[in-house]
């Protein structure tokens, strides 16, 4: 992750934020900055395919509801308009807060297009692999695991995945040679 460390984490509870930031573009918007650090509309115009007026647009969005800020010290020039991502990471209410029916709604609709975002980003992968140098394309992995478990065991394993996550987390570093951005997904979820 190419982001400072002190860069905290947002709770969303504003229904609002989290539907401006449902929106696809803007998720992929947010996941480059986060990514790769300050970009120009130009470079985050090629990342996601669209227009540099679409990009301006969503970026504007993302900066009213404090997602991202401009970050003119990145630009080598007036013409130029550069932008960083303000949180490392998002965090969205717990479901099984339903105090505030329009704040669950958001949260579902933000979190399936989470789900949305990551399914596409595993099928660019799958569409460059065989262009990887083969190291990378073996080291990659993926598949699914169907498990009788209780609740407790659910959360136990959550806790375990997430104690994983923030050892590699720590070790993650860019400027370490021979390091590239990979993308990790877990999900754990009773079947319904």
């Amino acid at each position: 992750m190419d982001l400072p460390a002190d860069l905290p984490a947002v709770e969303l509870t504003d229904p609002a934020t989290m539907r401006v930031l449902a929106h696809p573009t803007r998720l992929r918007l947010l996941g480059e900055l986060r990514v790769h650090g300050p970009c120009s509309v130009g470079t985050l115009s090629r990342a996601v395919d669209e227009a540099p007026g679409s990009i301006s647009y969503h970026l504007s969005r993302l900066a009213e509801v404090g997602l991202v800020a401009e970050a003119p010290e990145h630009a080598p020039d007036r013409r130029q308009r550069w932008w960083r991502s303000v949180h490392a990471f998002t965090r969205t209410p717990s479901p099984l807060d339903t105090s505030d029916p329009e704040r669950s709604a958001a949260s579902t609709a933000l979190r399936k297009s989470f789900v949305r975002g990551l399914a596409d980003a595993h099928e660019a992968y799958l569409d460059a692999e065989h262009d990887l140098p083969p190291e990378w394309a073996e080291a990659a992995s993926s598949g699914d695991l169907s498990l009788d478990l209780t609740a407790a065991e659910l959360a136990e394993m959550a806790a375990e995945v997430g104690q994983l996550w923030e050892r590699w987390l720590a070790r993650s570093d860019r400027d370490r040679p021979g390091t590239r951005p990979v993308l990790a997904l877990h999900a754990l979820f009773p079947r319904p």
